[in-house]
């Protein structure tokens, strides 16, 4: 249908803005934009650390603490949905919540104080919507690379170029759920390091043998830990690092491996004096930069970059169609 004014009534609704709201493990996303896939624009881009998935992680349950914050993290989020007048919505709960005995509850009350309807989708369509917002992004290309977004319940990886997808999975084995296991004492000891890489080795039997099926030429870090990686860097030499207007950053390998080998052996008070890290991330960095050198080195991948986009952004962008 064509409006009076020559433009049809689908392009009338997109052009409204639209809003995603990631709801992971550590933290909460509110995106609000309006546009298209390939050219909209950012209204609101808000995140709350909430730390759903604290003290109850391993054991599937959202403790009462972390359930209330989740909760008033939503209602924040409902205001600034009707203060720019959003016309739609996508909740997207993931790892944390998919597996909590009482993440239905959560949902439940969710919609009683804010009429939004969350919506729990699996791994397999976690690896999807992060595929499609690092493709929107524009920085893969006609060779194979592998995508790692690292969550606090879930990391999922992704085997793709600018065309398709080759290989996807997600694995339990996220930062929050890490840290649980492994990171008890700081600075993190050597014995729990060793532990750390014997589970990953064990756990990700699936990664290794697709790795070895495809070429990969490069790995793509989604948002979250490399964000910080790459902010550290460019702030210790001195350099101005504004993430709002980064999208894409190239690293180097050898300056990389430095900070990862930097953040592993710090303290807590040393990384809360380091710039560049947000508070949500100031424990949670030591088991990531683990995980990051630990796939470098054992898929023997020497060229990473970071991209900003990832699950909310491809939401947005199917959203946007």
């Amino acid at each position: 249908m064509i409006s009076d004014f020559g433009i049809s009534i689908s392009d009338l609704i997109f052009m409204s803005p639209i809003a995603v709201i990631d709801l992971g493990t550590n933290t909460f996303h509110l995106l609000i934009a309006e546009g298209s896939p390939s050219a909209y624009r950012e209204i609101v881009h808000e995140h709350i650390g909430v730390k759903i998935g604290e003290g109850g992680i391993n054991k599937g349950l959202i403790q009462p603490a972390a359930f209330e914050r989740g909760i008033k993290a939503m209602q924040q989020f409902q205001q600034l949905i009707l203060a720019h007048r959003v016309k739609s919505v996508r909740a997207i709960a993931t790892s944390a919540l998919r597996n909590a005995a009482n993440g239905q509850d959560f949902i439940d009350e969710v919609k009683a104080h804010t009429g939004i309807t969350i919506e729990i989708i699996d791994g397999d369509e976690e690896a999807a919507y992060i595929y499609k917002g690092i493709k929107a992004s524009g920085c893969l290309s006609n060779q194979n690379s592998l995508i790692i977004d690292i969550g606090g319940g879930s990391v999922e990886f992704i085997i793709g170029n600018n065309e398709q997808v080759e290989w996807k999975q997600s694995f339990e084995i996220g930062c929050a759920r890490l840290m649980d296991k492994f990171h008890q004492t700081d600075p993190i000891p050597s014995k729990s390091i060793n532990a750390l890489n014997l589970y990953l080795e064990d756990s990700l039997t699936d990664l290794f043998a697709a790795a070895s099926d495809y070429s990969i030429e490069s790995l793509i870090g989604a948002s979250g830990a490399f964000e910080t990686y790459a902010e550290v860097i460019e702030l210790e030499k001195g350099n101005p690092f504004d993430l709002k207007k980064t999208k894409h950053y190239e690293f180097r390998y050898d300056e990389l491996l430095a900070v990862t080998k930097k953040l592993i052996r710090s303290s807590h008070q040393e990384r809360l004096n380091t710039k560049g890290i947000i508070p949500i991330r100031i424990d949670m960095i030591v088991v990531a930069s683990l995980l990051t050198r630990f796939i470098m080195q054992k898929l023997k991948i020497t060229e990473v970059a970071m991209s900003t986009s990832s699950l909310k952004e491809g939401v947005l962008a199917e959203m946007m169609g």
